[in-house]
């Protein structure tokens, strides 16, 4: 276990120096000077300007720039914004928010999807089945932006249960309307890859021997087709918990939420290199260790898992 650890950790260094190699390329490739747009209709004079690229190593090739971040990143110095703010604060404020934001809508896909999933493969072919599929196949279909708009029209402007735009708190109280926003197409395919897992276990050698060795009914569907159903889902959650950091841009946008999302794009306009790039390195660390934990918890759920040298 520990050798498969430490080789998923190696792993982790080319995936970290690949993807903030590309982000900070992209973003250097984006039209327009980031200084301009920081100035607006106002530019300072050509000495100011030269000087700000100059302490933003504006003024070196891309290749230098990005040294001189990485560099600087390895010692704890993300650098600052172009408006003078640091990037270490800008963080300590956006991600507490968005992974609030995440952790509610992965608790509520992986509960409500799992149970739903399983129901539905425990009646294949009844009407909670065809009615399971039906919404997932709507929740799929439908934009995320549309979810949103609909849902918090109807809760938070006819019904009144629920904020229509986030306080800067962002409490969880407001975060579960966003939260169920953000989680629905997660939700729609968890029913869906539950469902057809414990349809597929269930006519499974161990499953048959298991009821024909007398265990009730609610212990061979919980610790032998639940279980052994879970592998597929436990890797879909753990590759959706950064998809729930990137779709968390737009489910933020409609509730006004200052989270990562709405700091990622507004770097990304303004042309912030260092503050994309150090977002983005953060969600690929939490994306890798999430993939690692799944990749440990195979062996918990599926006992003919091992690793070994």
């Amino acid at each position: 276990m520990l050798w498969y650890t430490g080789k998923r950790l190696l792993q982790m260094i080319p995936v970290f120096f690949g993807a903030t190699f590309l982000i900070y390329f992209m973003v250097f490739s984006l039209p327009g000077d980031p200084i301009a747009a920081l100035y607006g209709e106002r530019p300072p004079s050509p000495a100011v300007i030269a000087q700000i690229r100059s302490e933003y190593n504006l003024d070196k090739p891309f290749i230098m720039q990005y040294l001189l971040y990485i560099g600087n990143f390895f010692q704890g110095d993300l650098g600052t914004t172009y408006s003078g703010r640091s990037v270490s604060d800008v963080m300590a404020s956006a991600f507490p928010i968005t992974a609030r934001l995440a952790m509610l809508a992965l608790a509520f896909e992986a509960f409500f999807g799992i149970l739903v999933g399983l129901v539905a493969g425990l009646r294949k072919g009844k009407l909670f089945d065809a009615s399971a599929l039906v919404v997932s196949l709507l929740l799929i279909s439908v934009p995320t932006f549309v979810i949103g708009f609909v849902l918090q029209f109807v809760f938070g402007v006819q019904l009144g249960w629920a904020r229509t735009t986030v306080s800067g708190a962002a409490p969880l109280d407001e975060l579960i309307l966003p939260a169920l926003v953000l989680a629905s197409v997660s939700f729609a395919y968890i029913v869906r890859l539950t469902r057809a897992s414990v349809s597929d276990n269930l006519n499974a050698d161990f499953v048959r021997t298991a009821t024909a060795k007398g265990l009730s009914r609610p212990r061979v569907v919980t610790v032998h087709v639940l279980r052994n159903s879970l592998v597929p889902v436990v890797t879909f959650l753990g590759v959706d918990i950064g998809s729930l950091m990137v779709g968390a841009i737009v489910t933020e946008g409609i509730f006004n939420i200052n989270g990562v999302g709405g700091t990622v794009f507004k770097a990304i306009r303004l042309g912030e290199g260092p503050t994309v790039v150090s977002f983005i390195a953060v969600m690929v660390v939490i994306f890798v260790l999430a993939n690692l934990l799944v990749d440990l918890l195979y062996a918990a759920l599926d006992p003919r898992i091992r690793y070994a040298k």
